[in-house]
């Protein structure tokens, strides 16, 4: 029942090593009582219990809302977030030249462009992203130079010549901001889309069960030096990443990352050393099985912060991502004995598939709808965007990607899916206030028919279900339901917006009125890439997702 985003992302990382650590404790246990002798089994084991117990006092700290004496939460400054401060305080001027010192300004950027030598010292960095990194730097203390000589004259004498010169200068500083903010995203996002790529066919890995098979501990010794080469770059790649992720959560999210790399690497190499010392080990096989599984798991998973970090930046996703909201287990799972993964038969199979396809189609169409209006901030627009969100993450787990693992999450998401969708109807019914009365009637009906499916969702996400079959049904019912949901929101935008645009070429299709909408809720735009549109639905991919799902069976 988290609300704060970042202990959200905190308790997801948690959640992230605890789930893979149980797999690992098991074999690396296993290997450590089949081997008491063995040094290298003892270090893996131990360092499985070490990393779960650092993460289990991170879950203590965030569901207590405390800290151990003396330890203040750690809270590294990004570039993003930085530039995104600078910037407010730069634009603050317009409004009052002495709510700040220039010797205040000048340390902001300085703290910026400190962090920038992350880039600029990496080996990892291009020359040419390098070079534009050093000459946008350079570029920037000219142009605060040339703004703080405004400013301070505008200070002690406001003429509208310096005035306009003041708005100048803002406006070149925050462009170059901005254009040193696209320099640094792209060398760490081309960074990790080259790293990821040339890291996919796992080859190191592959040589190291084979050699730790062969009882190689020469060709071993050869292979884990080239793995911690590996785990470097891609630490370093986490770290990058984090200075332009965008928002909070996505920062402990790359965190996460870079500290997950950090340990399964050596945890690997002490695994494949058992291995080697032990070639006929079959526990020992097994427990580099399951290291391994768990980095190509996290490589994997890379690949989707990647997708995400990039949405953020190019104002595809918000700050504030109600779709990535927990499950809530003490809700949800507590009469729940046990987790039984189950295949689908071809004809559960096929249904998903299609139900997944027409979701992800709807909300294609849905992103299209809400990039026509000019005002991207209006509340019908801000809900609807939230809706396709959680309807895009309800789509990937057909296929089963994305941050839906379980069937109790995803009737978790329909619940919030459906909150959501009777919020619209309320802005709904604001709007047709100011609506005369031709087009009051289908606005109202169409808002009355959105509050009663959305309650439908509610109650069937809601129930409970036992069994493969009865759980699989009420899956395909909450999919079909939101597609149903989808469908009406792709009929009642365009209305929408038609009779907004009626009000604005004077045609009094609206009365006269202070404006409808409410506060700003949240920022963001449409939730999915280009990429994203046009991506293949692969009925072969499909397969080889769906029938991994893992379905809760109570006993």
């Amino acid at each position: 029942d988290l609300k704060d985003e970042k202990k959200k992302a905190r308790m997801a990382a948690s959640r992230a090593v605890l789930e893979k650590c149980t797999m690992m404790l098991l074999t690396a246990s296993k290997t450590c009582l089949r081997h008491p002798d063995c040094e290298s089994a003892r270090i893996n084991k131990d360092g499985v219990f070490h990393r779960m117990r650092l993460a289990l006092e991170q879950v203590i700290e965030i569901v207590t809302d405390s800290r151990p004496t003396g330890e203040n939460e750690m809270a590294p400054i990004s570039i993003y977030s930085g530039i995104k401060e600078f910037k407010n305080k730069v634009e603050g001027l317009r409004e009052n030249l002495y709510f700040l010192s220039k010797e205040n300004l000048s340390s902001m950027l300085e703290v910026i462009l400190e962090h920038t030598e992350d880039f600029t010292d990496s080996a990892y960095t291009s020359h040419e992203h390098r070079e534009h990194i050093l000459e946008l730097s350079k570029q920037a203390k000219m142009e605060l130079e040339q703004l703080v000589s405004v400013w301070m004259q505008a200070q002690n004498q406001k003429t509208k010549d310096l005035m306009e010169d003041l708005e100048v200068a803002i406006l070149k500083t925050c462009q170059c901001m901005n254009e040193l903010k696209r320099e640094v995203h792209s060398a760490a996002t081309s960074l990790a889309a080259d790293l990821l790529k040339y890291h996919t066919d796992h080859m190191v890995l592959k040589a190291l069960k084979i050699t730790g098979v062969e009882g190689n501990l020469e060709a071993v010794a050869e292979y884990t030096c080239k793995l911690s080469e590996q785990k470097e770059q891609l630490a370093e790649m986490c770290r990058l990443l984090r200075h332009v992720s965008g928002t909070e959560p996505l920062e402990i999210t790359c965190i996460h990352a870079e500290d997950t790399f950090q340990v399964t690497g050596p945890q690997i190499i002490s695994a494949a050393e058992t291995l080697a010392l032990h070639p006929s080990s079959k526990i020992a096989k097994e427990n580099l099985e399951v290291f391994c599984e768990a980095w190509e798991s996290q490589l994997s998973d890379m690949s989707m912060l990647l997708r995400e970090i990039n949405d953020v930046f190019e104002g595809r996703r918000g700050e504030k991502r109600v779709y990535l909201s927990l499950p809530r287990p003490g809700k949800h799972n507590a009469n729940l004995k046990a987790l039984k993964p189950v295949k689908l038969d071809t004809e559960e199979q096929a249904k998903i598939a299609k139900l997944g396809l027409e979701l992800h189609l709807l909300t294609s169409d849905m992103d299209s709808e809400t990039e026509k209006w000019e005002d991207q901030e209006n509340e019908i627009v801000q809900h609807g965007q939230g809706m396709s969100s959680m309807a895009y993450s309800m789509y990937l787990f057909t296929r089963g990607e994305g941050l839906l693992k379980t069937t109790q999450d995803l009737f978790h998401q329909a619940e919030i899916f459906a909150t959501e969708g009777t919020k619209l109807a309320s802005a709904l019914h604001a709007f047709s206030d100011q609506v005369h009365n031709d087009d009051k009637p289908l606005l109202l009906l169409e808002a009355e028919k959105l509050i009663s499916m959305c309650k439908q969702l509610q109650i069937t996400a809601k129930a409970s279900v036992q069994g493969k079959s009865a759980t699989f049904t009420k899956v395909d019912a909450c999919i079909l339901k939101t597609r149903n949901v989808m469908t009406l929101l792709c009929q009642l935008l365009p209305l929408c917006c038609k009779l907004l645009r009626k009000n604005k070429a004077g045609n009094g299709c609206l009365k006269p009125a202070p404006p409808w909408r409410e506060d700003k809720i949240r920022t963001g735009t449409n939730a999915h890439t280009p990429e994203r549109r046009a991506e293949t639905f692969g009925i072969k991919s499909l397969e080889n997702h769906v029938t991994n799902m893992t379905f809760l069976e109570s006993k």
